[in-house]
């Protein structure tokens, strides 16, 4: 059956799980593993172990990190925690999982107890997204296939795996590089899997290189974001619903949920006083030019009061909104957490942002 509760891809979903949700991990994981798929909004290092992938597809130079615990990069597309780190958090988990490429062939199967991180930075659900800015990634298709592979090896067909897997966690962020693809699901229910966490994809018009796009094309919808790109996500949530109520039908015992981004996107919008951000709405705490459209890096200015950002950057592809309808507008994104989780995570503010590849 479906959920649906307001959530937003990083901001929304941040906002609806840990600010209605009871701060604090569950003392017990709610879940016996939890399994990411998707791309940097959830990627925690898989990126780092692809010797093809590009620099600028990677997390592991400073500013990336800068607010996670041991203040140095990890993988995470973020200044801290990341979405996956979040929702495990809440789970119970001290953290995300840990990257299915960081981990040993030993270790694989004992980490299959608890949850692997299968997500890219960059991928998406077409075997060629992101590929040719980035040179290399894991495609969802990959990312299912490895978990598959590893369900089989680990021994589906044992009584006890196979109620693991079907206990466990399966969280997808993914479809904002491209349209979410039926077959991806049929597989990873094929392997087990039952309860699917879905995040619809966010406003893309509102990244910070596509604010500079509205500014230049004139092209500013009420929220000061690109038009066009945000009506063709508007489109998304419904066509994502439908297939997920038709597979639910289809597939015995599959249960899901899913956020839609778009209308707690517009709630965040409306209600910035309520939730405590100021005037930086419209500008990336981490890059140059007008709203830090340049891109994230080492040499360009990042705020020092991240918690009152709304926005984070990374390098941006500079994609305009016609690519997006080849599928090609991509996105990474950064951390998010309201101002009263910092003491709960026992660090500095995260940044509440959200960016754009």
């Amino acid at each position: 059956m479906a959920s649906r509760g307001g959530a937003f891809i990083l901001f929304a979903v941040l906002c609806s799980v840990l600010v209605l949700a009871p701060q604090g991990a569950a003392k017990k994981p709610l879940v016996p593993a939890m399994f990411v798929f998707g791309d940097s909004l959830v990627d925690v290092g898989n990126n780092n172990h692809l010797d093809k992938c590009n620099a600028t597809c990677k997390a592991n130079y400073p500013r990336y990190g800068v607010d996670y615990p041991r203040q140095s990069p990890t993988g995470r597309f973020s200044n801290g925690y990341n979405l996956a780190d979040q929702l495990a958090q809440l789970l119970g988990f001290a953290e995300s999982p840990p990257a299915l490429l960081s981990l040993s062939n030993a270790s694989l199967f004992r980490q299959m107890s608890t949850g692997i991180n299968f997500a890219s930075g960059g991928s998406g659900l077409l075997p060629a997204t992101g590929l040719q800015v980035c040179g290399e990634v894991l495609p969802m298709a990959e990312q299912v296939r490895s978990f598959a592979g590893l369900v089989r090896r680990s021994g589906s067909k044992d009584r006890m795996a196979a109620d693991l897997i079907s206990k466990s966690l399966i969280f997808i962020s993914d479809g904002s590089n491209d349209l979410f693809e039926y077959a991806d699901f049929v597989d990873l229910y094929a392997a087990g899997a039952r309860k699917f966490s879905v995040l619809s994809p966010s406003l893309v018009g509102c990244c910070p290189f596509q604010r500079k796009v509205a500014k230049d094309t004139r092209d500013v919808d009420q929220s000061g974001c690109l038009g066009a790109a945000n009506n063709l996500s508007r489109q998304l949530y419904p066509m994502i619903a439908s297939m997920l109520q038709d597979l639910s039908l289809e597939l015995p015992g599959m249960s899901y949920s899913l956020g839609d981004a778009i209308r707690m996107a517009e709630w965040i919008f409306s209600n910035t006083q309520k939730i405590g951000y100021n005037s930086t709405l419209d500008r990336a705490c981490c890059g140059a030019g007008d709203f830090g459209a340049s891109g994230c890096n080492s040499s360009v200015p990042m705020c020092q009061n991240r918690s009152s950002y709304f926005l984070g950057q990374v390098p941006s592809h500079r994609r305009r909104v016609g690519d997006h309808r080849q599928g090609a507008l991509r996105r990474r994104h950064w951390a998010l957490r309201p101002p009263d989780q910092r003491a709960a995570a026992g660090g500095a503010a995260t940044m509440r942002t959200f960016g754009c590849e």
